[in-house]
């Protein structure tokens, strides 16, 4: 029961394999694909309240990977149905294209689980290869093969950020003696500062750094999102920045909050990334390329959460990156939607959308006033967050400089809204709009408004989770009462002057 979400997701991997050994099946694939999805939404509904730990110790099923368990098989169903029939993706190889799918969310799922260093690295790689042979699937047209060259910066920029990581890796291994993610945050802990210790972290988060899109591992993203399929671009935009929230959690609990050091060096990457991607987002005409730079200022945003290196930060940036799924998927909707045969479409295409298509010119009015940070939508609750965590750590110019870059986006996001809701149509037909459009639109917009609403319980389950996942005493896999009460007294630190504890 606790591996059931994984095991559901192997065996439509393995139902679509067998499908995509015939010709002309695209439409059998996407039903395969779509029966995975709820399946695994399902299973992990299922295995919720299901904690074991799998694999020699190198896998722990528990409320933190489970919740976000939960959050990918629902992702991996919005993916499927953002798609549509794939107008964009070459005819003969769409079941295929469903197959590596399938395999990228498997290797997501799996990721949030691992503890173990080389564990986390399979993972990782089953999680991104499918991702590289999915951008250039896209159909060629005339004097168009973008699609290539993304492909290759794409895996190119993933192999380099990834030796970097490995490097790290090694190094925290040398220091440690240990893979274990529990017994090296244990080893870590009195050592965390010294120099060597904080290269090997600085090192380890480069891997993340490439996932998220942060300034300066951010070069592949504008070139990938406008290359790729619009649904190859929702998907890459959404649930692989999860995976590496996720990860970076493990991977800065492993230093302390007074690690001045780290703390720099994440609140210079998330300057970084906000004004660079802010900044360069103010001149863009393609909106996938505008999303491309938007994500990397948001990605900024999240490490805004991570500068404060302790529970309240990490639970802000999950908050805030769940968020950001629905919002951004909100705004691949209306561009997969709008477009014609599946070209990528320029801000001024959105023109008179609020009489072309009054569903989807509200679902990109919520989506973009989300990105922009504007109550009452998830963006604003999650920025709140964010910046109060840091605050509370007392980084003021970092919070004082992420207000700023909010105000600066508001003005592109408002070009959007501006175009399709005060613009006319000019000449532009009507947009029909079907069913599962209509269901899905009404999802993202319902979701984006729960969360901003009502964050309360989805922060609070985050904060919990996280606290448990990112104990040192979690490190222990199978102890007898006495020995796991004696280990957990012995954890506690040392009291004085005020009596026995």
């Amino acid at each position: 029961m606790a591996y059931l979400p994984e095991l559901v997701l192997l065996a439509g991997a393995l139902g679509l394999f067998a499908v995509t050994l015939g010709e002309s099946r695209g439409g059998l694939a996407r039903q395969v694909a779509l029966a995975t999805a709820a399946a695994t939404i399902l299973a992990a509904l299922a295995a919720f309240g299901q904690e074991a730990t799998l694999f020699s110790g190198a896998y722990r099923v528990d409320a933190f990977s489970q919740m976000l368990k939960l959050v990918f098989s629902c992702g991996f169903l919005l993916v499927i149905l953002l798609g549509g029939s794939l107008p964009d993706i070459r005819e003969e190889v769409k079941p295929e294209y469903y197959l590596f799918l399938a395999l990228s969310v498997f290797g997501l799922v799996s990721l949030v689980s691992c503890i173990e260093l080389m564990s986390l690295v399979v993972a990782l790689e089953v999680s991104a290869f499918p991702l590289y042979l999915m951008i250039p699937m896209r159909r060629e047209r005339a004097g168009q093969r973008s699609q290539m060259e993304s492909a290759i910066k794409y895996m190119m920029f993933g192999l380099a950020a990834n030796g970097v990581m490995f490097f790290g890796m090694s190094q925290i291994f040398g220091i440690t003696g240990s893979t274990s993610i529990p017994v090296v945050m244990e080893k870590l802990k009195p050592i965390a500062t010294s120099p060597l210790a904080v290269t090997g972290l600085a090192l380890m988060f480069c891997g993340m750094y490439y996932k998220l899109a942060i300034f300066p591992f951010h070069f592949w993203t504008p070139d990938v999102y406008q290359g790729a399929s619009n649904e190859t671009a929702g998907l890459i935009a959404s649930l692989p920045k999860i995976g590496g929230v996720a990860v970076l959690v493990r991977f800065v609990s492993l230093g302390t909050p007074d690690n001045r050091a780290i703390a720099m060096l994440l609140g210079i990457l998330a300057v970084g990334s906000m004004f660079y991607g802010n900044l360069i987002a103010l001149m863009q005409k393609d909106f996938k390329r505008l999303l491309g730079f938007s994500g990397i200022a948001h990605a900024g945003y999240a490490l805004v959460g991570f500068v404060a290196m302790d529970q309240a930060g990490f639970a802000a940036a999950l908050y805030y990156i769940i968020g950001y799924l629905l919002m951004v998927m909100a705004c691949f909707v209306v561009i997969c939607r709008v477009s014609k045969d599946g070209v990528n479409i320029s801000i001024d295409e959105f023109a008179g959308l609020h009489k072309r298509s009054p569903l989807l010119a509200v679902t990109l009015a919520v989506g973009v006033f989300g990105l922009a940070g504007i109550p009452p939508f998830v963006g604003f609750m999650g920025k709140l967050g964010l910046l109060s965590a840091a605050l509370a750590r007392g980084h003021m110019a970092l919070v004082i400089i992420a207000v700023i870059n909010s105000a600066i986006a508001v003005y592109y996001y408002l070009s959007v809204v501006r175009e399709s809701w005060f613009r006319d149509p000019e000449g532009r037909p009507a947009i029909q709009v079907d069913l599962p459009t209509r269901v899905l639109c009404g999802a993202l917009i319902g979701g984006i408004l729960a969360l901003g609403i009502l964050p309360g319980r989805v922060i609070d389950s985050l904060s919990s989770s996280i606290a448990k996942t990112t104990a040192p005493q979690a490190a222990v896999v199978v102890l007898p009462a006495a020995a796991h009460l004696a280990a957990t007294f012995n954890a506690l630190p040392p009291v004085s002057g005020r009596g026995t504890p």
